[in-house]
């Protein structure tokens, strides 16, 4: 890697489905040397065989995260997953306050696109005060509003092609789903190479709506499949039904309350900027999916 800008990288909960793939992108560019904080070390062996320090790190447990950032250097903070609300930014600041004692030059955050006040998406404002958090640091840093997952629609959809249709509370609204290779990328992309503060929207190459992506999946399936808008509730009451607690049913039915408000609309050539490539379209990405989507794989 030809890079003026120096490691070392680290990248956060690294044994994720989304950190496990910018340790990849890393390995790929040559960006080290390469830092991988887990909560498992015990599950990176073999990338510690490939030579990337494995560090024992836990955002819920500050004592773990002096060692886990010794050293100074870049560093990819990836959101943790908890969705209770408030949780997830406790353990950000632990991570953040850990990163300005360290020393750490730079960081990167994997946000949410549009975490203001105006966002019905139950954790978003963990999301608005953890860049709050990064800014008053005063260190340079990188935030990556991250928008839904396209992956996410592989779930749906293979739901949807079961019951003939697909039901969704999101109204005539879109969003710009960006799969969660393209973030990896993204994110690998920004930690070796951006310099000062940015802010990113990270997003797929256009804006779809749930009548789009019905449409696509009839074209997967060989058979109709209508998009039949629903309230929130019944929503709510479906997922319930399905086995979901009803905390995770108002968790998901929020992305959809999102999409219906407009908060999720939005599409960006930032993905392209940082990598050089443009981010894999919802069309594309679903049909590439085929298999999954129709119970073949």
């Amino acid at each position: 890697m030809s890079n003026a800008i120096k490691g070392p990288f680290i990248v956060t909960g690294a044994s994720g489905q989304l950190g496990s793939q910018v340790i990849e992108n890393l390995l790929a560019q040559g960006g080290e040397p390469l830092v991988a904080i887990t909560r498992t070390p015990e599950k990176l062996a073999a990338l510690r065989a490939r030579g990337v320090d494995v560090r024992a790190g836990d955002f819920n447990d500050p004592t773990t995260l002096g060692k886990a950032f010794a050293g100074g250097g870049r560093l990819l903070i990836i959101s943790t997953d908890d969705l209770e609300p408030g949780k997830r930014l406790a353990a950000h600041r632990n991570a953040i306050a850990a990163a300005q004692e360290a020393g750490i030059s730079h960081i990167v955050y994997t946000s949410l696109t549009n975490p203001d006040e105006s966002s019905p998406i139950t954790f978003a404002a963990d999301h608005r005060e953890s860049e709050a958090l990064i800014k008053q640091t005063g260190l340079p840093h990188t935030i990556l509003r991250n928008c839904l997952y396209a992956d996410l629609l592989l779930m749906s959809g293979a739901q949807a092609i079961g019951a003939g249709a697909l039901y969704a509370a999101a109204g005539d609204g879109k969003a710009g789903y960006v799969t969660r290779a393209d973030c990896a990328r993204a994110a690998a992309a920004a930690l070796l190479s951006e310099i000062g503060s940015t802010l990113r929207d990270i997003t797929g190459p256009e804006a779809v709506g749930h009548a789009e992506i019905a449409a696509i999946l009839s074209q997967v399936a060989g058979k109709e499949i209508p998009y039949v808008p629903i309230t929130r509730d019944a929503l709510v009451e479906a997922m319930k039904e399905h086995g979901l607690p009803e905390f995770m049913a108002n968790v998901f039915s929020s992305f959809d309350v999102a999409i219906a408000k407009g908060n999720l609309d939005m599409a960006s050539d930032d993905v392209e900027k940082l990598t050089g490539l443009r981010p894999q379209s919802v069309r594309d990405f679903l049909l590439a999916n085929t298999p999954a989507l129709t119970g073949q794989a």
